[in-house]
């Protein structure tokens, strides 16, 4: 059987004095083998990773393990408590984002400083799994490191309807670039030599049952592929390959959206699909009927009506040859 210890661990320190802490569990297996390392709630309103971590504890404390599993279920306590994506400009004015401060700096920004505790776990694991929730809009899907053949089959293996490959770096485009994906764990870890992906679990600020249970099973998955657990993955899914390329719909106004009511996620669209229709509240006027602008998979649509210009309006991903 594995044995089970869990850790309080202090992250950073606030300007009173008190201690950022978290929980870290180690689960080590009574035979040598790899160690995974996982997280969830590096955004604080993404709980379902949480449940998923809670459910696969009550699995690895009974059985037989090969190598060490570490945990982290709250990655961020401060936007956990807030219920939010990112701190207050006040605690940090740099990396409000905690997911772009990797691999941290023990004497950097306050998230610089947390990612950095962290990451002296995570640096020597065999692969890393950073589990993540999207909105109740958009399709479940996992998300790896363009050209990186290692987390793409970490990433087949967890098992969705959808794995995404996203560039960073040299590859990345300007407006990419611009929003300092170079910071995410997924992207450090990976030029460090380990094979990382991030699953994106529907729905957010509520435990969902269909959601908890696709981050479990990919989870175990995870484990089984790389035999920490016996046995061979089941992954679920229709794996398709696309790439995330910020393939965005966006609202030219702000107004109220209506959802085109024949859309579902996961269709493969074509351009010049029909979104849906921004229009004026209060005179009724139509500002725009939004359209997509290439082939691909819909992978996001947004259902909460009120928008502004420039916001995102759905997600379209380019797919790509197998």
């Amino acid at each position: 059987m594995a044995t089970h210890s869990a850790e309080r661990t202090t992250l950073a320190r606030l300007p009173s004095g008190i201690a950022v802490e978290t929980t870290i569990h180690r689960y080590r297996g009574e035979r040598s083998g790899p160690t995974i390392y996982m997280q969830a709630a590096q955004h604080g309103r993404e709980v379902n990773g949480v449940e998923v971590l809670r459910r696969v504890h009550d699995r690895l404390a009974t059985v037989g393990l090969a190598g060490e599993v570490i945990a982290v279920p709250v990655a961020d306590p401060l936007t956990f408590d807030r219920v939010s994506y990112t701190t207050p400009e006040v605690l940090d004015s740099v990396n409000a984002n905690m997911n772009r401060s990797w691999p941290g700096d023990s004497d950097g920004t306050l998230h610089e400083r947390m990612a950095a505790t962290l990451w002296s776990e995570a640096r020597e694991a065999d692969a890393i799994v950073d589990l993540h929730t999207g909105s109740p809009d958009m399709l479940t899907h996992v998300v790896f490191m363009k050209g990186n053949e290692e987390s793409r089959a970490l990433a087949a293996a967890f098992g969705s309807d959808l794995l995404l490959a996203e560039r960073a770096g040299e590859e990345a485009n300007e407006e990419w670039d611009r929003r300092g994906f170079d910071g995410k764990l997924r992207v450090a870890a990976t030029r460090a030599g380990i094979p990382s992906i991030t699953p994106e679990l529907a729905h957010n600020k509520q435990l969902v049952e269909s959601a908890v249970e696709a981050g479990v099973e990919g989870t175990l998955n995870v484990l089984h592929d790389r035999g920490v657990l016996s046995g061979e993955p089941e992954p679920a899914g229709k794996r398709r390959l696309a790439r995330n390329h910020l393939g965005r719909v966006t609202a030219d106004d702000s107004g109220l959206f209506r959802a085109d009511p024949d859309l579902e996620l996961g269709a493969e669209i074509t351009a010049g699909t029909h979104m849906g229709t921004v229009y004026d509240p209060t005179s009724y006027e139509v500002l725009q009927e939004a359209v997509a602008d290439r082939d691909g998979i819909l992978y996001a649509l947004t259902k909460e009506a009120t928008v502004t210009g420039g916001e995102k309006l759905a997600n379209v991903a380019l797919p790509l040859e197998d």
